[in-house]
């Protein structure tokens, strides 16, 4: 009985081994760079000035820096409140992004896309995750680089909170890639994933979690 108790105690102090991801690790592949800042056929999706081409009811602002910040109301908080996400008015189909985020510490947010109904982001198209967790040595779906309910990055390449991230996300008849800080983290074939049923065309977006992130440099390549 002292030998059951003894081990029962161990286990509460250690806790529960954490549970296993129920999605894919994204396969290793080669270092890919990050388009260049002339790359040909390039668009910025922000005018710096307004939100004109963009939809939101967030309060998403422009930093003198150029930068466009969310910059959460009194008494906001949650992620359902999907009519303050910010969404481009067009859709997209195949594409290249390219942009830039930082987050504060605990920092949450989201890259969208392939959304076909902006006030059901979650079920009607397709997350990047945006989250801090630097330094969590085997990240999965809901950590940031994954692909949210489908796949986990191969590998962990978030900076500290405060400094700046690159994603490059590709995405070309179904196929999607995605490049973090100089690495291929995610390839995924989206018609062989749980994704399969996600549009093939749809708004851009990110997600307001009432919670301070910063993008820049948001740019977007149409491939045709």
């Amino acid at each position: 009985m002292r030998l059951v108790l003894l081990l029962c105690c161990t286990f509460l102090a250690l806790g529960a081994a954490p549970a296993k991801d129920p999605y894919p690790v994204s396969a290793q592949v080669p270092a890919v760079p990050h388009p260049a800042a002339d790359a040909p056929g390039f668009v910025p999706l922000f005018n710096g000035k307004d939100l004109s081409g963009w939809q939101t009811k967030g309060n998403w602002v422009y930093e003198p820096d150029g930068s466009i910040t969310l910059k959460p109301r009194a008494g906001e908080s949650g992620w359902k409140r999907f009519d303050a996400y910010l969404f481009t008015t067009k859709k997209y189909r195949d594409f290249i992004l390219d942009l830039e985020f930082k987050i504060e510490p605990t920092g949450n947010s989201g890259v969208f896309f392939c959304v076909a109904d902006p006030l059901n982001p979650v079920d009607k198209g397709i997350e990047l995750q945006v989250l801090d967790t630097y330094g969590l040595a085997t990240p999965g779906n809901h950590d940031c680089g994954g692909i949210i309910r489908a796949m986990a990055p191969s590998k962990n390449m978030v900076k500290p909170p405060g400094e700046w991230n690159r994603y490059t996300l590709t995405l070309k008849d179904r196929l999607l890639q995605v490049d973090f800080n100089g690495e291929r983290i995610i390839v995924l074939k989206l018609d062989d994933s749980p994704m399969k049923d996600r549009p093939a065309e749809g708004h851009i977006g990110f997600q307001d979690e009432a919670k301070r992130v910063w993008y820049r440099g948001v740019r977007l390549r149409e491939l045709k």
